[in-house]
């Protein structure tokens, strides 16, 4: 591994967003950190839908890049399927709600959950960024029950604080307001960090 750290995990369910996850992992190798990634079977669907490419031909730029190794969702051999194999934590994103049931039942009925439930049974960062509107009662509770387990519920929503003006702009500060929950280090972009009054451009204080 480049950085001599173990690697972060990345999960992509099935959930609208795929350009969160996209920027996630560009984020995390233009850093020079190692990645595992996996995708459920639906996010393929849903990457090209909202990409136009498949993951596979992202996996394969991303690849080219840095050091990133991409396991399919059934592959239960897999390093990230045991919790002896040593991860700096996990980032699910975008993260269904149908996962998120998932991880508060303890179900590993692909490799994602798999993944995920290793890190919280071994007691590592886990960050969920679910995308649901309006969340049920339900959605809530198996929230809730995540939180109480030291899991990170990131909720994909904008820091209009920030002055935002494009969606790029709005992608960045949420994926890396993720990345310093998973902890990160210079994952949240300095323009994103609140240092005091933030007045509107243009208007003199």
């Amino acid at each position: 591994m480049p950085t001599g750290q173990p690697p972060y995990v990345v999960g992509i369910s099935g959930a609208s967003g795929a350009i969160l996850a996209q920027r996630a992992v560009e984020r995390l190798l233009a850093l020079g950190h190692s990645v595992h990634l996996t995708a459920s079977h639906t996010a393929h669907d849903i990457w090209l839908q909202e990409t136009g490419l498949r993951l596979e031909d992202d996996v394969a730029r991303w690849a080219e890049r840095g050091d990133l190794r991409y396991h399919r969702s059934g592959d239960f051999n897999a390093p990230i399927a045991s919790g002896s194999f040593p991860t700096r934590g996990m980032l699910v994103i975008p993260c269904s709600t149908s996962t998120v049931g998932a991880l508060a039942s303890g179900l590993s009925t692909n490799l994602l959950q798999r993944a995920a439930d290793c890190a919280i049974k071994e007691g590592r960062r886990l960050v969920v960024v679910p995308r649901e509107t309006p969340l049920s009662a339900i959605h809530l509770e198996n929230l809730l029950r995540l939180a109480k387990l030291g899991v990170f519920v990131v909720p994909p929503v904008p820091a209009f604080y920030t002055h935002p003006t494009t969606v790029d702009d709005i992608v960045d500060q949420i994926v890396g307001r993720a990345l310093s929950v998973l902890g990160v280090p210079e994952g949240l972009d300095e323009r994103f960090i609140w240092t005091g009054r933030s007045p509107r451009p243009g208007v003199d204080t």
